[in-house]
């Protein structure tokens, strides 16, 4: 795949609510966590056809997180959320994606693994407004540009609990670093948890806004 194709294949994923490219289904083989899937991943949604780098090193500088309520927001084709419910089997995850064939493929990847009825992927105007998590896990869509960035990140980390974090992947050459920055300023602190091949794995707190 080239680099015009990864982009033009971000772009459908961030901005398209029903992408236009024909729908191809592909398949992805991964292992997370010591734990082999087997997902569909398809055509017009981030990271077709494969694990991206980002997320690989997501899961490779992390240890999977609690039972509890998780939010994978910018799922795509499923794979953060649905790692975390095959391996943590009292946990409970809702997935988030304005790309409608995202959340399509997230649903079907569900019934494939049998999590479906510990897992439910969706648009975020179907999520009800009161809902909150222990723990936000992302490999976020940097490149919708640094506003409406800010905006995401606002409108979910204050749904999460008081003692809940975040746990999000970024690029450094994508502005990691400064994002820890601006994040902290906004009143969430946030650490660096782990770092390799260009990308930052930060953790964000609750804080105290």
């Amino acid at each position: 795949m080239s680099v015009h194709d990864d982009a033009v294949d971000e772009q459908e994923h961030y901005f398209s609510a029903d992408p236009s490219v024909a729908f191809d289904r592909i398949p992805v083989e991964a292992e997370v966590w010591d734990t082999e899937l087997r997902l569909t991943s398809g055509s017009g949604v981030f990271a077709k056809g494969r694990l991206d780098v980002g997320t690989a090193i997501l899961f490779r500088e992390t240890e999977p997180p609690a039972a509890g309520r998780i939010l994978d927001l910018g799922c795509g084709y499923g794979i953060i959320g649905l790692a975390i419910a095959k391996v943590v089997p009292d946990a409970e995850i809702t997935a988030v994606d304005v790309n409608e064939r995202a959340v399509l493929l997230a649903n079907e990847n569900a019934e494939k693994l049998g999590v479906a009825e510990r897992y439910r992927a969706a648009t975020p105007g179907s999520i009800e407004p009161e809902d909150t998590y222990d723990e936000i896990w992302s490999n976020p869509p940097i490149r919708i540009g640094k506003e409406a960035l800010h905006q995401l990140l606002l409108t979910w980390l204050p749904r999460l609990r008081p003692e809940g974090r975040a746990v999000m992947v970024v690029g450094k050459n994508l502005g990691a670093d400064s994002l820890q920055r601006w994040l902290g300023e906004q009143g969430y602190p946030t650490t660096r948890i782990g770092s390799a091949k260009g990308f930052r794995v930060l953790e964000t707190r609750r804080g105290t806004r």
